[in-house]
C-alpha cells in the first residue's frame, strides 16, 4: 500500500491517543443523536464542547465542528467517513503519586518497574495517571504499546514495545507461553498443605466484572506456588504462573484459604472511592525471563522493589 493510500492515523496529544468509533446504519437524525445514544453516560454538552476543541475529527483527519455535528443530517456523515476519533479527558482524576523506574531501554523494548496503584494504560476514571500516558509523554514515545499488562493493584515489571515493525514478534512470546513470569506475594502460612504446590482449576468471571472465581471443568489456569519465608502466621510465596487468566494469581491464592494481603478485590470486594495508599496489595511481578526473538539473546530483568508487608506487621 503507498503512503497517500495508508489510512489515516489520528496524532497522538500530550501522550493520549484517540478512541474510535464506527458509524453503522440507523435512525439518528444528527451525529450528536448517535453520539449520545451510543455513549449515554457523556452528556451531548460535553460532545459539543469536544468538537469546539477540535478533539472529534473523521477518518479524513478534518475536524466536526459543533455545528455540523448537532445539525447536519447523521446520514451525511455516513457518507463521508465510516468512523469517527474522539480525544478524551476525565474530569477529577485522581493523582497517583507514586513514579516508574525505566529499568532497561534498547531499539525495541523498554522495561518498567511498576508501583502499586498506577494502571498500565488508560481505563475507566484513569487517564492521563496511567503508566503508558506518562512514558509517553516523558520519553516522547508516540508508538509505545505494552506488550503485555499487570492489575492497576499490583507492582512490578511491564514490557513495552518501542516499534510496530518488531512488535508481533515480542507479543508473540506473551501468547506463546514462551515467557517465565515470577511473582511475589504476602499472604497468611499454611503449613498444613504440602510446598511446593501447584494450583490447577478453571476460571472464569464471577457475575460482577470486576471478579473471577474457579469454576468446576477443563482447567484454564495453572500456577506453580513455593515457600520463601515464614513469618509468624505470614509467609512471603513464589508464584509463577503457567498461564494468563485474569486475577490468576489472585484467585488461586484465595482457592487455597491464601488471600494475599490487603487485596481488595478477594475474598471481599472493596467499595469504590476507598483506596488507602498505605496498604498496597502485596503482590510483585519480580522477575521476567525469555530470549529475545530479535537478537537470539537470553534475556532476565528483575524488579528493584520489595513488599512492605512485612514491615507494616513487625
Amino acid at each position: 500500500m503507498s503512503a497517500s493510500k495508508l489510512p489515516f492515523k489520528p496524532p497522538t496529544r500530550r501522550g493520549i491517543g484517540p478512541s474510535c468509533v464506527g458509524l453503522p446504519a440507523g435512525p439518528w437524525p444528527t451525529l450528536l443523536d448517535f453520539l449520545t445514544a451510543r455513549f449515554p453516560n457523556i452528556t451531548p454538552q460535553t460532545w459539543l464542547d469536544r468538537m469546539a476543541h477540535g478533539d472529534v475529527i473523521d477518518e479524513q483527519g478534518q475536524p466536526v465542528l459543533p455545528q455540523h455535528g448537532a445539525q447536519a443530517p447523521y446520514a451525511a456523515h455516513q457518507r463521508l467517513s465510516r468512523r469517527l476519533y474522539y480525544y478524551r479527558e476525565v474530569p477529577d482524576e485522581p493523582s497517583i503519586p507514586f513514579e516508574a523506574v525505566v529499568l532497561f531501554e534498547d531499539a525495541h523494548l523498554l522495561v518498567v518497574d511498576k508501583p502499586h496503584f498506577l494502571p498500565v494504560v488508560p481505563s475507566g476514571g484513569y487517564l492521563r495517571e496511567t503508566l503508558l500516558v506518562r512514558l509517553k509523554n516523558k520519553l516522547q514515545l508516540d508508538d509505545l504499546v505494552p506488550i503485555h499488562r499487570i492489575d492497576r493493584d499490583t507492582a512490578g515489571l511491564v514490557l513495552f514495545s518501542k516499534q510496530p515493525a518488531s512488535r508481533g514478534a515480542y507479543c508473540a512470546l506473551f501468547s506463546q507461553h514462551q515467557v517465565r513470569k515470577t511473582y511475589e506475594a504476602i499472604a497468611p502460612w499454611r503449613p498444613d498443605l504440602s510446598w511446593p504446590h501447584t494450583r490447577s482449576s478453571r476460571i472464569r468471571e464471577a457475575g460482577h466484572f470486576m471478579l473471577q472465581h474457579e469454576v468446576p471443568g477443563q482447567p484454564n489456569a495453572i500456577t506453580h506456588i513455593d515457600v520463601l519465608e515464614v513469618r509468624g502466621d505470614q509467609a512471603r510465596y513464589q508464584l509463577k504462573p503457567v498461564t494468563g487468566q485474569r486475577h490468576q494469581l489472585r484467585v488461586h491464592m484465595l482457592g487455597l484459604g491464601l488471600p494475599i494481603l490487603n487485596d481488595g478485590l478477594y475474598p471481599e470486594l472493596t467499595p469504590e472511592g476507598q483506596l488507602d495508599h498505605a496498604r498496597p496489595l502485596q503482590l510483585l511481578a519480580k522477575r521476567l525471563e525469555f530470549t529475545d526473538p530479535i537478537k537470539g539473546e537470553p534475556r532476565q530483568f528483575d524488579s528493584d522493589r520489595v513488599l512492605n508487608g512485612w514491615m507494616a506487621n513487625t
